[in-house]
C-alpha cells in the first residue's frame, strides 16, 4: 500500500507506528482498537518469534513454524506492515525514516552489533551493506503516536571471534543453524575416516551463559542426544559431552539458592558439566589438532584451548544500536508533543540541545510509569568527551506525550524490570488497554511478577513464583515444575493454531522420536 493510500484509509483515526515485531510490538498491534487507531508495524522481520520455544525448535522437539506468528494475518487485517529498518526519528515533525529491508542477509538470525549503526563512518557503513544486503530505499512515515519496541542485540562483550564463529539463539534462523550443526557433527563423527580424537572434539558442545536460556538449551540438547541420536549412532554413545560455561560463581543466580543448587545437581547427574568462574578469551575456527576443518577451538583462561563441534553463545543482551545512536538526541525540541517539568519555559532553553534520557548502565531509554519516553537538556558530560566524569545535572527534563518505549530497550525511571517476555507482554497489554480507553494520562503501569522457570532435561524443571520467597504455588522442582513449564508456554502461545500444533508435535515426538533429517 502506498503512503498516500495509507493516508486516505486513515480517516479520522490516529496513526500508531510500532517499531519492532517482538513481544511488545506484536502484542500491542493486536491490542489496539481498529476503530480508533490505524496500526502500522515497522520491522525488518515479518513475523513474531515466540522466543521461549526456540530451544525446542533447535533440537527438533518442535518445528520452526510452531514458534512463529506472521505480522500480516487474515485474523488482524487492520494491522499494516512495512518491512524495513527504522533509521531515524524526527520527534518535532513526528516522522520515522524507514529503510526497506525485504532483501537482507541478516534476516532471521541474531544481531550482535557488528552491522547496522555500529560504524561511526558513513562510508564504512555503506561498504558493509554492499556485502551483507542490498541497500533499500528510504522513505518517511508520519505518526500520531510512536512506540519503540526494537529489542536488544546479543551481547558478546567484544570477545575475540565470537561474532564470527559462535551460534546464537535469538531468532528462528539461529535455531535452524544449530539443529543442522548438531546433526552435521554426529554425521562427520560417524565417518570411518574420522579419528577418535576428532570424534571427541566434534561431539563436545559448549554453551556459554548460565542463565535460563543457556541452561534450557543444554537440557534440550541433552534430551535430543540421549533419546534419539545415540540410538541412531550407537557407536558414538559414549562420546557426546555438553559443558555450560559461566563467568559467575553460580548459574541460574536469579533463582532461590535451593532451586539453583537442585538444578546444578540435576545437570551433573544427567552428565552435563557446569563450569562456573570460567573466562572465555577467544573462539577460533578449526580444532586444536588441526586434523580437519569444520570444528572450533574455545579458549578459556582456566583451561586453555578446548576443541568443540559447536559453541552456543547466550550471555544476555546489549542495547540496540538504533536506540544508542539514532535515538540519541532530538533534531529539534518537540514543543507540541512534550511537557517540560517544573517551571522552566521553552524560551529560557532556546539554545539547549535536547537528548533522549538513557539509563547510564544499560543505555535503555528511560520511561515514566505511563511508559512515555523522557528527555533532558545536554549536560557538559552527555557526550563521550568525558566518559569517566560524573555527569552534571541537566537544566531541564521533559516528557514526550506521544512517544512510548516498551520491552528490553526501555527501563522505568523508578528502577529496571526483568528483561523477560512477561515484562514486554504486560507492558504491551497495559498500553493497548489505556490507549483504547483514553486513560493513558491517568493510569499508571504496574508490573506483576509471575515468576521464573526453566527446564532441566529428562522431564524435570524448576519454577519460582513471586520472587525468591515463593508465591501462591511456592517453589516447584522436578516433574511438577516441568508440567507447569510446559503448560505456561502452551498458554502463552498467541494463536490457537500453534497451541494445537505444539501439542501435536509433543505427542508425535514422544511416540515416534524427533525428526533428525538434515536440511
Amino acid at each position: 500500500m502506498t503512503t498516500s493510500a495509507l493516508g486516505a484509509s486513515k480517516g479520522s483515526r490516529e496513526r500508531v507506528v510500532i517499531l519492532g515485531s517482538g513481544w511488545a510490538g506484536y502484542i500491542l498491534s493486536r491490542q489496539l482498537s481498529p476503530s480508533k487507531y490505524q496500526t502500522i508495524v515497522v520491522s525488518p522481520r515479518s513475523y513474531f518469534v515466540f522466543t521461549p520455544l526456540l530451544n525446542s525448535t533447535a533440537v527438533g522437539t518442535l518445528e520452526f513454524r510452531n514458534a512463529l506468528e506472521p505480522v500480516r494475518s487474515r485474523h488482524a487485517p487492520h494491522v499494516e506492515f512495512m518491512q524495513g529498518w527504522a533509521d531515524d526519528v524526527d520527534f518535532a515533525n513526528k516522522t520515522v525514516t524507514v529503510e526497506e529491508s525485504v532483501v537482507d542477509a541478516q534476516q532471521a538470525v541474531a544481531n550482535t552489533g557488528g552491522g547496522r549503526y555500529d560504524d561511526h563512518s558513513a562510508t564504512e557503513a555503506k561498504t558493509e551493506k554492499k556485502h551483507k544486503a542490498i541497500e533499500g530505499t528510504r522513505f518517511d512515515v508520519a505518526y500520531d503516536k510512536l512506540v519503540v519496541s526494537v529489542g536488544c542485540y546479543s551481547q558478546t562483550f567484544g570477545t575475540k571471534g565470537v561474532k564470527e564463529n559462535a551460534f546464537f539463539l535469538k531468532d528462528v534462523g539461529d535455531a535452524r543453524k544449530i539443529r543442522k550443526r548438531v546433526l552435521d557433527c554426529f554425521e562427520i563423527a560417524a565417518l570411518p575416516t574420522t579419528s577418535l580424537e576428532t570424534q571427541k572434539q566434534l561431539l563436545n558442545i559448549g554453551v556459554v551463559g548460565g542463565g535460563p536460556t543457556g541452561m534450557e538449551f543444554a537440557a534440550e540438547l541433552h534430551d535430543l542426544i540421549k533419546e534419539d541420536l545415540i540410538r541412531v549412532y550407537p557407536t558414538l554413545k559414549e562420546l557426546p559431552r555438553i559443558t555450560v560455561y559461566d563467568v559467575a560463581p553460580t548459574v541460574l543466580s536469579m533463582f532461590d539458592e535451593n532451586l539453583s543448587k537442585y538444578a546444578v545437581e540435576t545437570y551433573k547427574r544427567e552428565g552435563i558439566r557446569v563450569a562456573t568462574e570460567h573466562h572465555v578469551e577467544e573462539l577460533k575456527m578449526g580444532l586444536p589438532s588441526r586434523e580437519m576443518e569444520g570444528g572450533y577451538t574455545l579458549v578459556t583462561k582456566e583451561e586453555g584451548e578446548v576443541g568443540m563441534g559447536m559453541v552456543v553463545w547466550s550471555t544476555g543482551n546489549m542495547m540496540n544500536p538504533f536506540v544508542q545512536k539514532a535515538l540519541e538526541k532530538c533534531h529539534r525540541f518537540p514543543s507540541g508533543e512534550a511537557h517540560i517539568a517544573g517551571e522552566k519555559l521553552l524560551s529560557d532553553l532556546a539554545n539547549e540541545e535536547w537528548m533522549v534520557t538513557k539509563d547510564a548502565k544499560t543505555g535503555a531509554m528511560v520511561i515514566d510509569d505511563h511508559l512515555r519516553v523522557q528527555l533532558h537538556t545536554r549536560t557538559s558530560t552527555s557526550n563521550e568527551a568525558f566518559p569517566d566524569k560524573e555527569p552534571s545535572k541537566p537544566l531541564a527534563t521533559a516528557t514526550m506525550t506521544s512517544v512510548f518505549a516498551l520491552g528490553d530497550n526501555a527501563t522505568l525511571a523508578t528502577g529496571p524490570l526483568p528483561a523477560t517476555a512477561q515484562t514486554a507482554n504486560q507492558q504491551a497489554v497495559w498500553l493497548g488497554k489505556q490507549l483504547n480507553a483514553g486513560t493513558i494520562d491517568t493510569a499508571t503501569f504496574s508490573f506483576n511478577n509471575m515468576g521464573i522457570m526453566t527446564y532441566m532435561g529428562n522431564a524435570k524443571g524448576v519454577v519460582q513464583t513471586e520472587g525468591k520467597s515463593g508465591g501462591l504455588m511456592g517453589n516447584l522442582k522436578g516433574r511438577a515444575a516441568w508440567l507447569v513449564w510446559r503448560g505456561a508456554y502452551l498458554s502463552m502461545s498467541v494463536s490457537w493454531r500453534n497451541r494445537v500444533l505444539i501439542c501435536v508435535y509433543w505427542f508425535l515426538n514422544w511416540a515416534f522420536g524427533r525428526d533428525i533429517s538434515r536440511f
